[in-house]
């Protein structure tokens, strides 16, 4: 079983300019800052006509209950894998190297007077026998909370601030 995240972030920018700022390395270890990760790196590689966005970020554990600590131990290392196929679309893993979860889905943008929503759909998976679910729902939060602050340091970035 997986649960489902589903958010949309709103941009008073227009897609193709979202669209940039979400393939910008500079933009993304920002948003990592914002987040207070231990340590990032962010990378973009054309591929054809896609690109390929990875942020590589480690997260302190503090705060997560023991049960969750006990598997992940006092850091957790993410691998966030963005294809965009188009301006408007990508498609989106997320893994936790050595650990048994990960999430899967899509980035898609959509413009509308001026202003562009991106919405971001995931499944988590975490297969752990008895406790999987409540840590699908431990990492589905977490998941909002990074959106939230990739929303707002987007806004000041796209804003000039």
């Amino acid at each position: 079983m997986a649960t489902k995240v589903r958010e949309e972030l709103t941009y008073d920018a227009p897609a193709e300019a979202v669209h940039a700022m979400l393939n910008d390395p500079k933009f993304r270890e920002r948003v990592c800052e914002r987040m207070r990760v231990i340590r990032a790196t962010a990378t973009v590689e054309p591929r054809g006509s896609a690109s390929v966005v990875t942020i590589d970020q480690v997260q302190p554990a503090k705060g997560l209950p023991s049960f969750a600590t006990k598997l992940v131990g006092d850091e957790i290392r993410i691998v966030q894998q963005e294809t965009w196929t188009s301006r408007d679309h990508a498609d989106v893993d997320v893994t936790i190297p050595g650990k048994p979860g990960e999430m899967s889905g899509s980035a898609d943008l959509v413009e509308s007077g001026g202003r562009t929503v991106e919405t971001v759909e995931l499944e988590v998976r975490v297969r752990v026998p008895l406790v999987g679910a409540k840590i699908e729902a431990l990492v589905a939060d977490m998941l909002r909370k990074a959106l939230a602050a990739e929303n707002a340091e987007g806004r000041d970035y796209l804003s000039g601030s």
